[in-house]
């Protein structure tokens, strides 16, 4: 390729965590060869609630080379090792969908079908009792895995962050800066297409500032400035199978230790998150406004917080979906923009990190090849599909039939793929990932189980060992992982013993 060919002047048209994240990895992957401008305005405000990630936040951060203490200190931020599920299957349930793996594999068949054997004949503890994260999760333990010993469950330990957007996206912005991204304040007023095929080729600002570029990456959020409202690219709406549509957030001061895992507490017509930061408590009531109104959300809301709100109550209003293409001609939409999946499972940030890391490995040229862009759309319909499937069980996986609400999640259609999971682990248990795709096998297993979604058999193998046999192995597993839980720091002692955010 010669450098004709070669694009130079990339431009991001938004801010936030979205804008920020791939204005920081691209600094990282283009070094200063290449322009990156990002254009954003303190008047437009970002939504900044996604403040829950899973372990793959890890990876984009050690790709930056963030020191992780230094990181955890300037966005306040808490470790997370997993979601726990309170009234989901029935009111009155609790589960914990927890990172990493769930107890020791025996010969070819996971280590569930052997549990399931068990609990099925009253011979079991709890599925929390068996993982590492789950159990420390439930005890408020927390540290680091253990890399020098390989055969321990303290080398299991899998863990992301809790952690203020706003401060992870001021975190980023100095990164970025600090490797020669141009931070350009303004509002986009208009945006020009070039006549011959259709590109973006520039935004113009209010003061009449033209910024030109040849890839524009839309971090514009909900309104999708360029992916939508420019191109007019169209939108997936999936509210009939993810009802809610609203969320009403606040945050309040702490009323108990700082967990290390997220809540998320089923209420009449939605659900409430809790995400515990150093400084504060992050909540949030996301519900459907055709089942509770916003006046009775936000009061639920309230009534439900464990301290003093520290904020008024702030309300968003989105349909659950995705844009009918996340890269369209010179565009390329990353975070809101591309679409939206409500944070039942922390996913936001991720499908922020993966459509960066998919566009590093796409990165076209001056030509921008169609096969490029259609393999790149290709792979991001492929994974907002299937975490769609994962949110829809949460919901329909149900047997609660007490409000309206509810009733309608447990009855309703679900895609042929959801239903096909839940029957196939309804048989022997069973569960299958396709390809590459986000929740592997344990995370399915924690959430049909935990909603109650009760296989009447299981893996045929399993009797090839006797019941005292496997009761021995459940044993020994649940005995290692409590004696290592026992030995971890409380999650409030390691942060202050390592990471502590400086006080005011």
């Amino acid at each position: 390729m010669s450098v004709g060919d070669r694009i130079t002047q990339v431009v991001i048209v938004g801010g936030g965590t979205a804008g920020w994240m791939a204005a920081a990895a691209l600094s990282k992957v283009l070094n200063r060869d290449y322009s990156i401008r990002l254009v954003e305005s303190e008047e437009i405000g970002t939504v900044g609630v996604g403040e829950a990630t899973i372990p793959m936040i890890k990876l984009f951060n050690q790709a930056l080379e963030l020191d992780e203490a230094q990181f955890v200190r300037e966005t306040q931020g808490s470790f997370k090792l997993g979601i726990e599920f309170v009234n989901w299957g029935q009111v009155g349930d609790s589960y914990v969908h927890g990172f990493g793996k769930i107890g020791q594999d025996l010969g070819l068949v996971p280590f569930h079908q052997y549990w399931l054997k068990m609990h099925a004949a009253g011979k079991a503890a709890p599925l929390d009792d068996y993982s590492i994260t789950t159990f420390a999760s439930r005890h408020n333990k927390f540290m680091r895995a253990v890399t020098d010993r390989p055969n321990s469950p303290l080398a299991d330990i899998a863990y992301a962050y809790h952690f203020d957007a706003g401060l992870y996206a001021r975190f980023l912005r100095r990164y970025a800066e600090a490797r020669g991204v141009e931070r350009i304040e303004g509002k986009v007023v208009d945006v020009s297409l070039r006549g011959s095929d259709g590109f973006v080729e520039a935004v113009t600002l209010d003061g009449g500032r033209r910024i030109e570029g040849q890839l524009f990456i839309d971090c514009s959020g909900f309104r999708g400035l360029l992916i939508e409202q420019a191109l007019k690219t169209g939108y997936i709406d999936w509210t009939h199978w993810l009802p809610c549509d609203r969320a009403v957030a606040v945050p309040c001061t702490h009323g108990g230790p700082i967990t290390p895992y997220t809540r998320s507490t089923a209420r009449e017509a939605g659900w409430q998150w809790r995400i515990p930061l150093q400084h504060r408590v992050g909540n949030g009531h996301v519900f459907a406004s055709r089942f509770i109104s916003e006046d009775e959300a936000t009061a639920t809301l309230m009534r439900n917080l464990e301290g003093e709100a520290l904020a008024e109550p702030r309300m968003l209003r989105f349909v659950t979906g995705k844009r009918r293409k996340f890269w369209n001609k010179n565009v390329v939409a990353i975070g809101l923009s591309s679409g939206f999946m409500e944070p039942l499972e922390s996913t936001s940030i991720h499908l922020i990190q993966s459509a960066i890391a998919r566009l590093t490995a796409f990165f076209p040229s001056a030509g921008f090849d169609q096969h490029d862009i259609d393999e790149f759309n290709l792979h991001s319909d492929v994974e907002f599909d299937a975490i769609r499937d994962f949110l829809i069980v949460h919901y329909h996986a149900t047997e609660r039939s007490d409000t309206p609400f509810w009733d309608y999640c447990r009855t309703m259609d679900v895609p042929e793929s959801v239903t096909r999971r839940m029957e196939l682990f309804r048989s022997n248990g069973r569960v299958f990932r396709n390809g590459n795709e986000l929740f592997a096998e344990p995370s399915w297993v924690q959430v049909l189980h935990g909603q109650r979604v009760i296989p009447r058999g299981y893996h045929a193998l399993v009797d090839l060992y006797s019941e005292e046999k496997i009761s021995e192995y459940l044993e020994n597993i649940r005995g290692v992982i409590g004696n290592c839980v026992q030995a971890m720091p409380t999650h409030e002692a390691f942060i202050a013993r390592h990471c502590a955010a400086a006080p005011g």
